[in-house]
């Protein structure tokens, strides 16, 4: 017991060491919990054989990930992918599956060997690929979508695939090697084919309408008894079970699993299900993730290392040339297609499940399978890179390319009012503008921007504010007010400078996005500064107050003052500011002064309010508690 204590302890010290730093770095935490599997198993020997049944264990998490997936959709979801789920990925497995068994035969492996390395580097890595494209928020795009429809064709395709390889037998492995008694139940083996067809059918029948009729069911009578422990243990059991109900009729549990989340997709119990089940989703795949990197064999990879490396780049090129043009072909266009050729350009996890059954099923030689191991392994190793290249080469690339094709617009009118920047803060400044009937030109150098301004038909014009040319043109020397509202704060500051200093009598309104910024732009010249969060914070701070049984009139009496505090030790705070270097840190002097601020505010709070702070405020004093008891 002690040992298992101590193998857990060292997993999780290598994660949370390893993935805290690996996403400060930019690298995502896939990439950490690799090198914190590499770091313990084979640099320090930290872990050993274990890491094998540890990682048949771990790849429950990549069943729970897709039941997840699943429950984010529907039928009708389903059937609006179909084009790409069978067109897009029946052919990437398809042609990689040709390329796979060609380059493989031509390197002096017969054809049923080739055939059985096509089938595996067909694979990509499920659980890889959904988790880094949902943690940096890709997995809505385009290319995200088309990814995720290639995954899930490879999902059901792993079925026929367990099928096909044991007809690929050797029959000299066959004869060179003993009969291994296989100990997993199945309810299929010795059936025939119809029966067989019959017996998944009747399995993936009771998925769909246990999911509809009973589960349900079942949720309203673990709720009746109010622990939320049984509701989680309830979860995993439905989880669980798919999973093991698959894998008995030789079906994936993951297909499994992600056919069940389709069924409760609009389930009453949805959210509920997905925050008892993320948790264990997390820790599993992780765990998958560290013993992939523990597993690698270091004494193979260092004698065979050009082999594994060059075979690697390999199956990565090929893939990834396959990808391009099927997204080419699919129109997946821009930065959305090279995230679908580098998202997928792996082998899978799959891969290692279809590896050893070619080894148990006499198709590839366990030299062999020891050697495409490392490839499948060093493949995945090398897909958190990927992404980060698609991040850092190719997405900005695009990005820039997407501004600087199409020349600003010309602006072919003049307004009193200049709005940079039309976001979230910028349009409704517009709109309020608009709606009292108040000229403005609005200037944006990100289109999508200002497409959503021209449909609620307010006139607007792609450019970079900060180009003195289009605000000459807009208008500048005889506008009356220029609005700044981008979500950059140098280029906010230089923005200011520049108004102030060729068009001083042109009144400045800037957004901040906290105090220090504001003092920047207050001292580079802006008439009226306000921060994006401060009026909203105040607002819900009130209906706090109010919530919390302080009575409406009197909790907006203490925002009022809040405003009135913090107004009245403004210009001594700012005064305090410039007084550091730059203006950029906050000194003692400030800190004493904003200490003065808050028992100000402490003050103002307690007070009687024997008159009104604001004439539009009306007072409400509280009924006194004696009088009112009588």
């Amino acid at each position: 017991m002690t040992g298992y204590f101590i193998q857990a302890f060292i997993y999780l010290v290598a994660a949370v060491i390893a993935v805290p730093l690996a996403k400060r770095f930019g690298l995502g935490s896939v990439l950490g919990y690799l090198v914190a599997g590499v770091v313990i198993g084979p640099t320090l020997g930290l872990v050993g054989q274990e890491t094998a049944t540890i990682q048949h264990f771990a790849e429950f998490g990549v069943v729970m990930m897709l039941f997840l997936v699943g429950m984010e959709l529907d039928p009708k979801g389903l059937w609006a992918i179909r084009v790409r789920l069978i067109g897009l990925g029946g052919l990437q497995v398809v042609l990689t599956v040709v390329a796979g068994t060609a380059i493989a035969w031509w390197l002096g492996l017969v054809w049923q060997t080739a055939l059985a390395v096509g089938l595996i580097f067909a694979l990509s890595s499920t659980a890889i690929v959904l988790q880094t494209l949902n943690e940096k928020g890709l997995a809505k795009t385009e290319g995200g979508r088309s990814a995720f429809s290639v995954l899930l064709f490879q999902d059901v395709a792993v079925i026929p695939m367990l099928a096909l390889i044991p007809l690929l037998a050797l029959p000299e492995l066959m004869a060179a090697g003993g009969d291994e008694s296989h100990t997993s139940l199945s309810l299929v083996t010795h059936l025939p084919g119809w029966a067989h067809a019959l017996v998944v059918a009747a399995a993936i029948g009771s998925v769909i309408l246990g999911g509809y009729y009973l589960v349900p069911l079942l949720f309203r009578y673990v709720i009746s008894s109010g622990l939320r422990e049984v509701f989680t243990a309830t979860a995993l059991m439905l989880v669980i079970g798919i999973a093991a109900l698959m894998s008995v009729v030789n079906l994936s549990p993951a297909l499994g699993a992600f056919l069940a989340g389709v069924v409760l997709a609009n389930s009453e119990f949805k959210h509920e299900l997905e925050a008892n089940i993320e948790p264990f989703k997390g820790l599993l795949l992780g765990l998958f993730f560290i013993t992939v990197g523990a597993g690698i064999n270091f004494s193979i990879l260092a004698a065979e290392w050009a082999t594994v490396l060059s075979l690697a780049v390999v199956v990565i090129a090929v893939k990834a040339a396959i990808l391009l043009a099927l997204a080419l072909l699919f129109r997946v266009h821009g930065s959305n297609g090279w995230l679908f050729t580098l998202s997928l350009a792996q082998a899978g996890e799959f891969g290692f499940v279809l590896l050893t059954y070619s080894v148990q099923n006499r198709v590839i030689p366990t030299d062999i399978s020891q050697l495409l191991s490392l490839v499948v392994a060093l493949s995945m190793f090398l897909t958190p890179l990927l992404f980060i290249a698609y991040d850092r080469l190719v997405l900005p690339r695009y990005q820039t390319a997407k501004n600087n094709d199409r020349e600003a617009d010309t602006i072919e009118e003049q307004a009193p009012v200049i709005v940079a920047g039309v976001g979230r803060f910028g349009q409704i400044i517009c709109r309020l503008l608009r709606a009292n009937n108040i000229p403005i030109v609005a200037l944006d150098h990100e289109i999508e921007q200002i497409e959503n301004l021209r449909k609620i038909n307010i006139k607007s014009y792609f450019g970079d504010a900060s180009r003195s040319d289009l605000l000459e043109t807009a208008g500048i020397e005889h506008a009356r007010l220029f609005v700044i509202a981008i979500d950059d704060r140098d280029r906010a500051v230089k923005m200011v400078k520049h108004v102030k200093h060729y068009y001083p009598r042109v009144w400045v309104l800037a957004r901040a996005f906290d105090r220090g910024h504001g003092y920047q732009l207050r001292e580079a010249g802006a008439d009226d500064v306000v921060s994006e969060t401060y009026h909203s914070a105040l607002e819900l701070g009130g209906h706090a107050l109010t919530a919390m049984g302080v009575h409406p009139m009197r909790a907006k009496q203490m925002t009022w003052a809040f405003v009135h505090n913090e107004d009245a030790h403004e210009d001594e705070l700012f005064e305090s500011w410039k007084e550091i270097e730059g203006g950029m840190a906050f000194s003692p002097r400030y800190g004493e002064l904003f200490m003065k601020l808050e028992e100000s505010l402490n003050s103002a709070m307690q007070q009687d309010w024997p008159e009104p702070q604001r004439e539009d405020v009306p007072i409400w004093t509280p009924p006194d508690t004696q009088e009112e008891s009588r």
